[in-house]
């Protein structure tokens, strides 16, 4: 883990999505947080070990799915798909599809394997999942407060995790996509044709020495997703977290921030591979670019 020294910074962004506004100042304490995304193999041990199951693995019921058909209720999760060529971008139905036996085991469905990706983020993670992992080894989940400012590297206000200019001299800073999504893909460092996660540390860490803060796989945070930052008030937040959901009618399946963009991020769709990006993700979702890693507050590990 890599030790974060506590301060104030400006949160969100102006710039690029709704959701990313207003710009606020806020101030969080001193906290360690993981170098890179959690593992494969991490997750392998944490799973050996303890027997557990993800939501994935499990069956799905008709209390939580009342609209599903019955014979829709099969363990399963999200895997995209690239089509064959240029699609409207309105409906992201065209690139994901419902893989029954996808799981982390088998991030794109039966058939796929781990084989030499131990070193990759473990992927097809609820959070149910992501939290259950951070309490079997004494850590916990970063708000999204936390997570934005390790994030930055110490760059307060700049666009990226590594300053204002996307790829400065040329370089691909991050494992995202490149190319017409969501059908041309031109692979980038440890990478073949085929988009998908990339060894932790392919990429050169922030200003923190953190890696895959910005693209790879989407991470969860323990803040439950608002439409936008709350106004600015006279005084800067601390330590702020959302922990309710927006809603007061009961909800099965509240949605969470998940920060960082991932591999399918893509400037001319979705643009997220930046600290302030967020997007809400419902508890029960699992994909196969989504991630999380975790931090420890108020203690050396």
């Amino acid at each position: 883990m890599v030790r974060i020294s506590g301060g104030s910074f400006a949160m969100g962004s102006e710039d690029f999505f709704p959701e990313e506004r207003p710009v606020h100042r806020v101030r969080v304490d001193s906290f360690w947080i993981d170098a890179h995304p959690v593992t494969n193999a991490a997750f392998r041990r944490f799973a050996k070990q303890t027997g557990y199951v993800t939501v994935a693995e499990r069956t799905p019921t008709a209390e939580d799915y009342p609209d599903a058909e019955p014979e829709d209720l099969i363990p399963g999760a999200l895997v995209f798909r690239p089509t064959s060529g240029p699609v409207p971008l309105d409906n992201w139905r065209r690139w994901w599809r419902y893989v029954p036996g996808a799981c982390w085991r088998h991030p794109r469905g039966p058939g796929s394997a781990l084989d030499g990706l131990d070193r990759h983020p473990v992927t097809q993670i609820a959070y149910e999942d992501a939290a259950a992992y951070a309490a079997w080894v004494g850590k916990q989940l970063p708000t999204e407060a936390e997570w934005e400012f390790a994030a930055r590297g110490g760059l307060d206000g700049a666009a990226y995790a590594w300053g204002d200019v996307f790829e400065p001299t040329g370089r691909r800073m991050a494992n995202i996509w490149v190319g017409a999504f969501p059908w041309q893909f031109h692979p980038g460092r440890g990478q073949t044709g085929t988009p998908g996660t990339t060894a932790v540390g392919t990429y050169a860490p922030n200003g923190y020495g953190l890696h895959d803060m910005t693209g790879n796989v989407w991470e969860w945070t323990v803040d439950h997703f608002r439409p936008q930052h709350p106004t600015p008030t006279c005084c800067t937040p601390h330590n702020p977290y959302v922990g309710t959901p927006e809603s007061t009618a009961p909800q099965r399946f509240p949605s969470h921030v998940v920060k960082g963009g991932s591999y399918l991020c893509a400037a001319c769709y979705c643009l997220r591979y930046r600290p302030a990006a967020r997007q809400g993700q419902t508890e029960d979702t699992a994909t196969c670019h989504l991630g999380f890693r975790c931090v420890v507050r108020d203690a050396i590990p």
